[in-house]
């Protein structure tokens, strides 16, 4: 009996209370034989595939409440197993949850990860998308492999089904796409292809409804409800976009797909040289040496982070200019997709970026690398996964700023729009206010800009949203690509205090410093923001707490002034 129970809820709708349940096997007698202890949440979580004005929605749904999934792809922490710790498994889902993440999708192309894993997102609150353990590849469905999956498929769904995180079964990865569309139907049997449905379709849907009937069951990522049915339809159910990227796509390509749910979209970046360091030596830093083409399994990719540099930026003054723009490069890339499908919420109920993490140090589609240290792109995502964030758009003379909030409250606000030039000087000031809704995107002011255009290489566009709890959120956008602003090199005043519980950073700067990016010689943090851009000539305050400093000997003010450095894009 739970006294008095408490709905479990994901991160950002609520609390995550768990309760000790003790089940044990006894005799006519009492004789205990077994026991087992059990954690668990109380919750309602299923995914809503209703009809609408579109198609079918695709949307999870906890105590009946249409969320919007924020998240990415989670891979094996390691490749070898036992390097990987409770410890470093927390760091992960601490570093997921303060970026906002409601959700991790566990990728059927790695293994099950340990209890300690769903234990950690029952704590913090991450729903977790757990694809069952098939990815990119042709089953012959022998009876003897039959056999073998059932048992595999029964083991886990044991294991797993307790957890209030558990919110999906997924039969597979991307298997459904390659019969429809990647050609293998033409150099494998029809009868494999027959083995497809049977083994996803009607025998591991059967075996895990057979031992868990309450979490729903999704045939394949993408899909769009099975059957072959058109599994990339972006009507129904979820997809998998890499149109950027893999196809050259500007970023702009995102804005047209309504998609019903992202379940996959990424981009690349190189690790930040430290971690490069642990495995190229100061004559490998090159991008296309032996040693940085090893650490790249993605074929050209590193030549493809040349041309989306040459598509938005100038050309990088050294190695570690390189590196730290591609790090750029990737956070605006998912930004520009996740920024899009939040606008359009209610149409689109998910993004889930590929991917959270790496088994091994490497240049990669990850937020986080092998190491734990946070690039660009998750300091980015903990904004654009924010419970409340603004974007803003170009669509044809006029800049749209949109206000999405996923909270359970209405937000009131008032928004200024700036138009600024390069020593942050104010040349246009346009106010507005109002109230988004409970759970609601909207486009909260639309400017006409195309009076700026023979000054577009001389300024940017701010727009500063200010909450009723004082809260200011910021987007900035350019009218050109970054690579033809006439950036000034900034001046940038840093100064580090010490609190009881963190440091401080006071920060300067002279000019205009898109994409500011502070970071330690000898020490990693996690810093409370990064790659910001300053837009005026206020102090920022950046705060580090002491518990986010990883390092072997203890640090004051001083020593940590004396590390930083500050990368700018000028």
């Amino acid at each position: 009996l739970v006294a008095q129970p408490k709905l479990w809820w994901c991160n950002g709708l609520g609390d995550q209370p768990l309760y000790k349940v003790q089940v044990s096997l006894v005799d006519n007698n009492q004789c205990v034989f077994d026991s087992k202890e059990y954690s668990i949440g109380l919750r309602e979580l299923t995914v809503s595939t209703k009809k609408d004005e579109w198609g079918n929605e695709f949307a999870f749904v906890i105590n009946g409440i249409h969320i919007f999934s924020m998240g990415a792809d989670y891979i094996p922490e390691d490749c070898i197993y036992p390097w990987i710790t409770k410890e470093r498994i927390e760091a992960l889902i601490r570093s997921s949850v303060k970026a906002n993440y409601n959700m991790l999708r566990v990728w059927g192309g790695g293994y099950y990860p340990s209890d300690t894993f769903y234990d950690l997102c029952d704590q913090y609150g991450l729903i977790v998308w757990q694809d069952l353990m098939y990815a990119c590849n042709v089953y012959d469905f022998t009876e003897e492999f039959e056999k073998n999956i059932c048992q595999e498929t029964v083991d886990n769904v044991r294991r797993l089904r307790h957890h209030a995180s558990l919110g999906l079964w997924c039969g597979n990865n991307e298997l459904e796409s390659a019969w429809d569309h990647w050609g293998i139907s033409e150099t494998h049997s029809p009868l494999l292809k027959g083995d497809y449905i049977k083994q996803f379709e009607y025998v591991l849907p059967k075996v895990t409804k057979a031992e868990d009937q309450a979490t729903f069951y999704w045939p394949s990522s993408p899909s769009s409800g099975g059957c072959l049915d058109n599994p990339d339809d972006h009507d129904r159910g979820d997809c998998h976009y890499w149109d950027v990227w893999h196809g050259n796509k500007p970023f702009s390509d995102y804005r047209n797909y309504y998609f019903r749910y992202a379940s996959e979209f990424g981009f690349q970046s190189f690790p930040e040289r430290k971690t490069i360091d642990t495995f190229a030596l100061p004559q490998d830093c090159n991008i296309f040496s032996p040693v940085m083409e090893s650490h790249q399994k993605n074929g050209t990719a590193n030549g493809k982070i040349l041309y989306y540099i040459s598509e938005n930026f100038r050309y990088p003054k050294d190695f570690d200019s390189l590196v730290y723009v591609s790090q750029v490069l990737q956070g605006i890339a998912i930004k520009a997709g996740v920024d899009h499908w939040r606008a359009n919420r209610g149409r689109c109920m998910g993004a889930l970026y590929w991917q959270l993490n790496d088994n091994w140090p490497v240049a990669s589609w990850a937020s986080i690398d092998y190491f734990g240290r946070w690039k660009a792109l998750h300091y980015m995502a903990k904004k654009f996964y924010g419970p409340q964030a603004v974007s803003m758009c170009m669509d044809g003379d006029t800049m749209q700023v949109y206000l999405a909030n996923e909270s359970m409250e209405a937000q009131s606000y008032q928004v200024v729009f700036y138009v600024k030039n390069m020593e942050c000087e104010i040349l246009e000031k346009i106010t507005g206010k109002g109230t988004v809704g409970v759970q609601e995107s909207g486009q909260i002011l639309t400017v006409d800009v195309s009076g700026w255009e023979d000054k577009k290489y001389e300024i940017f566009l701010e727009a500063e949203v200010t909450l009723a709890d004082g809260r200011v959120l910021r987007d900035v956008e350019t009218l050109v690509p970054y690579k033809y602003l006439e950036l000034d090199k900034p001046e940038i005043t840093a100064e580090v205090e010490e609190q009881d519980d963190a440091f401080v950073i006071h920060l300067k700067s002279s000019c205009f410093s898109p994409f500011t990016a502070v970071g330690f010689t000898d020490v990693d943090v996690i810093l409370e923001d990064n790659f910001f851009h300053m837009t005026g000539g206020e102090e920022m305050c950046i705060r580090i707490e002491k518990k986010d400093i990883r390092s072997d000997v203890s640090l004051d003010a001083a020593e940590l002034t004396h590390q930083m450095e500050i990368l700018t894009l000028a």
